[in-house]
C-alpha cells in the first residue's frame, strides 16, 4: 500500500496510540485490587502456584460464581480483570501438564473472559499485553525500575524464576521505549537529516540497552524451571499437538477455538522497530509476525500499521548522502542484529539444552524436571518451530543492511 499525502506540518506523536515516551508499551501505574463484587476472581489468581501444585485450582474454579464484567468501567479495571482471568484460565488448562488436559473452559471463567476481552480487543488467552505489560508494581512507588524494586501482580508456577522471567521482560520494554521513533518520522517527513540521526543514534541506545536488559534472564531465571515447570502455562492451543481440537468456552461457542500461547513475537517494540528501520519479514516468518498483531492492543497494532505507512526511512537514508546519518542507521540494524542473536542464544539455553537433558530428567544442577512438555521441543508457547523462526528473522535483519555493513558483518 502507498503512504499517504502527508502534511509536512502534522507531526506524528504516540499520544493517540496510547503509548507513553518513558514507559513505551507498558501500562502505567496498572490497579492492584479490583472493586470487591470481583474478589472471588482475585481471591483465585493470587493463589495459582499453590493451588496448582496441591492441584485445586480446578476445583476452586469450577466452584466460582458466574460474576458480570458490565462493572468494570475503567481501562485498567479492564487490564487487571484480563490478567487475573487470562492467569487462571492457563492455569486451569495446564494444571495437569500434558495429562489429563481439560477440552473445555467452564462457563463461569469463560463468559466474563470472553466479555473482558472483546472490550479490550484481545483474543481470550494470556498474552505479552497481560503477563508483562500490565503486570507489575513497584516496591518503592518512588524508587526506579530495577529487578529490585519490582514485582509481579499476579504470577504462574515457576517461583523465583517466574517472576524474573516476566519481570526481565519488562525491563527489556522499557529499555527499549520508542520516544525517538515519532522524531524519525517528523525529520524525514520535513526532510531534516540532522534531526533524523540524532534520533536514530538514540534508537540504537535503547536497543543496546534492550540486549543488556536481556542478559538478565540469565542471573533471575533457571532454565530448568522455565523449561520443566513454567513453558507450558505459556502455551496455547493452536498448533499445539496436546490440543489439536483448540478449546471450548463454555457459555459462549459450542465449536472449540484455537489460540495462540504467549510468544516474544507478541512485542509491539520489535515490531515498531522492524517497521521504522524497514525490515521485511516474508513467507512463513511474516505470516506467524503478521499474526502475533492479533494478540496485541489495537492501538498498539495500529501504531505498528501507521509506521509501516511512513515514507521509507531506508530510502530517505541512501538519498542524502550523510555519513553521519549512514552510521547511525547502519549501528540501529547491527543492534537489533545484536539483539537477535542473543536472543537466540537466550532460546537455546532455555529450551534446546534443557528438553535434551529433560530427556534425562535431570537439570544442569541436579534438578528433577518434572512433566516437561515434550509437545513443546521443537515448538515455541506461540506455535511456531522457534529456532527456524528466530534464525529466519535473524538472517531477514541482516539483509536490510546496507552493502558495506552487510560485507562487514560477514566477516
Amino acid at each position: 500500500m502507498a503512504a499517504p499525502e502527508l502534511d509536512p506540518k502534522s507531526f506524528f506523536s504516540l499520544k493517540s496510540y496510547h503509548v507513553s515516551e518513558e514507559l513505551g508499551f507498558v501500562l502505567s501505574d496498572p490497579l492492584e485490587t479490583l472493586p470487591p463484587y470481583y474478589m472471588p476472581w482475585m481471591d483465585i489468581a493470587l493463589q495459582i502456584p499453590e493451588l496448582v501444585q496441591s492441584h485445586e485450582l480446578r476445583i476452586r474454579i469450577n466452584k466460582m460464581p458466574l460474576l458480570s464484567s458490565r462493572f468494570l468501567q475503567k481501562h485498567r479495571e479492564l487490564r487487571l480483570a484480563r490478567l487475573a482471568l487470562s492467569m487462571m484460565t492457563m492455569g486451569y488448562i495446564w494444571q495437569e501438564g500434558e495429562d489429563n488436559i481439560v477440552e473445555m473452559l467452564p462457563h463461569n471463567l469463560a463468559i466474563p473472559y470472553w466479555e473482558v476481552s472483546q472490550r479490550l480487543g484481545l483474543p481470550p488467552i494470556l498474552t505479552h499485553a497481560d503477563s508483562v505489560l500490565a503486570n507489575w508494581k513497584k516496591k518503592d512507588v518512588q524508587g526506579p525500575f530495577t529487578m529490585e524494586n519490582l514485582e509481579l501482580l499476579i504470577t504462574l508456577p515457576g517461583g523465583d524464576s517466574a517472576e524474573g522471567f516476566f519481570l526481565v521482560t519488562l525491563l527489556v520494554e522499557l529499555a527499549g521505549a520508542p520516544a525517538n521513533i515519532p522524531n524519525v518520522i517528523n525529520g524525514v517527513r520535513c526532510g531534516d537529516t540532522e534531526a533524523v540521526a540524532t534520533a536514530l543514534e538514540a534508537i540504537s541506545q535503547s536497543i543496546q540497552a534492550m540486549t543488556e536488559a536481556l542478559k538478565w534472564m540469565h542471573e533471575y531465571v533457571k532454565p530448568a524451571v522455565f523449561y520443566g515447570v513454567m513453558r507450558i502455562f505459556l502455551s496455547g492451543w493452536k498448533d499445539n499437538t496436546c490440543m489439536p481440537n483448540g478449546l471450548v468456552y463454555e457459555g459462549v461457542q459450542t465449536e472449540p477455538m484455537a489460540y495462540s500461547g504467549g510468544s516474544a513475537a507478541q512485542s509491539s517494540l520489535l515490531h515498531c522497530f522492524d517497521e521504522l528501520l524497514g525490515v521485511k519479514h516474508k513467507e512463513q516468518s511474516g505470516a506467524f509476525l503478521t499474526r502475533m498483531r492479533k494478540y496485541m492492543p489495537p492501538s498498539h497494532r495500529q501504531l505498528i500499521q501507521d509506521i509501516s505507512l511512513q515514507p521509507s526511512l531506508k530510502s530517505f537514508v541512501q538519498r542524502q548522502g550523510s555519513e553521519r546519518l549512514n552510521e547511525a542507521f547502519q549501528d540501529c540494524l547491527t543492534k537489533l542484529l545484536a539483539f537477535r542473536n542473543h536472543h537466540i542464544n537466550t532460546v537455546s539455553r532455555f529450551i534446546t539444552v534443557p528438553a535434551a537433558r529433560a530427556r534425562q530428567r535431570t537439570g544442569s544442577d541436579g534438578e528433577l524436571i518434572s512433566k516437561a512438555p515434550t509437545a513443546l521441543e521443537e515448538r515455541g508457547t506461540g506455535g511456531s518451530g522457534y529456532m527456524t523462526f528466530l534464525k529466519t528473522v535473524r538472517d531477514q535483519t541482516k539483509g536490510t543492511l546496507l552493502p558495506e555493513t552487510m560485507q562487514q558483518n560477514e566477516k
